[in-house]
């Protein structure tokens, strides 16, 4: 048995095997860092929103512009913050002087759709590292495999019996490698489609609101609808748990 530890498989092995070994430790710890870090700004994100989104819906009731957009930029990691703080200040000056038109509201819409994409490019950071990771792993580990079966077949010839004795250790390299490959993946694949999900409702989330913001915009300016129901819907939301949650 005393044989078959790791550690007397990890000296069996030979450059191209610990290649293989090290390589897939390296993507498995690089693949830990993107997880960790990925579950900590989306987690700081909807802990931000929750915080921002009644004060963002009183200022609003107040028509007090300046202070929604000064706490806009203040929650730098709120996602709906970013979104709408940024389209909020450029149709700020429209507002004000009361000269809103169709096309300074289509402005406000693409201004919302520009920092949406932005934001989206931003809360997908790191994923691709996690399919990647996910994807090849296993075929890294395969690709180890092969080899500890060519070594195992090396050593029966040169040992010119089939055993087990002969080919032992080459089958355990082989083995390891395809492990490894496996606890390496499963956790990227399972983290990414945890993130993927969480970055969809994200996304409807700021889609929501940004809908909702137009609605604001265009009724709000005109006065004869009366007030959007943007910031009762909002507000309501943000006393709720997110979608996202």
């Amino acid at each position: 048995m005393h044989g078959f530890s790791l550690m007397d498989m990890w000296n069996y092995m030979g450059a191209f095997a610990k290649g293989i070994v090290i390589t897939m430790a390296l993507m498995s710890m690089y693949s830990l860092q993107v997880t960790v870090a990925k579950w900590w700004n989306l987690r700081k994100a909807q802990k931000e929103t929750v915080k921002f989104a009644p004060e963002f819906s009183q200022f609003l009731e107040e028509d007090n512009l300046t202070e929604a957009i000064n706490l806009a930029q203040s929650y730098k990691k709120s996602h709906v913050a970013i979104v709408l703080g940024g389209a909020l200040e450029e149709v700020k000056p429209l507002i004000q002087d009361g000269t809103v038109t169709v096309s300074d509201i289509n402005s406000a819409e693409r201004a919302i759709e520009r920092n949406m994409l932005m934001e989206l490019t931003n809360l997908k950071r790191g994923l691709a590292v996690l399919a990647t990771v996910g994807s090849t792993a296993p075929f890294v580990g395969l690709l180890g495999t092969t080899m500890g079966i060519v070594n195992s077949f090396q050593a029966m010839s040169q040992s010119g019996s089939g055993g087990l004795a002969s080919i032992g250790a080459g089958i355990s390299e082989a083995l390891l490698t395809t492990a490894m490959g496996l606890l390496v993946a499963i956790p990227a694949v399972w983290a990414y489609n945890y993130f993927q999900t969480k970055v969809d409702n994200l996304a409807a989330e700021m889609t929501y609101v940004s809908k909702e913001m137009i609605d604001y915009l265009i009724k709000g300016v005109s006065g004869e609808f009366g007030r959007s129901r943007f910031t009762r819907e909002f507000n309501a939301a943000g006393g709720a748990k997110p979608i996202s949650q």
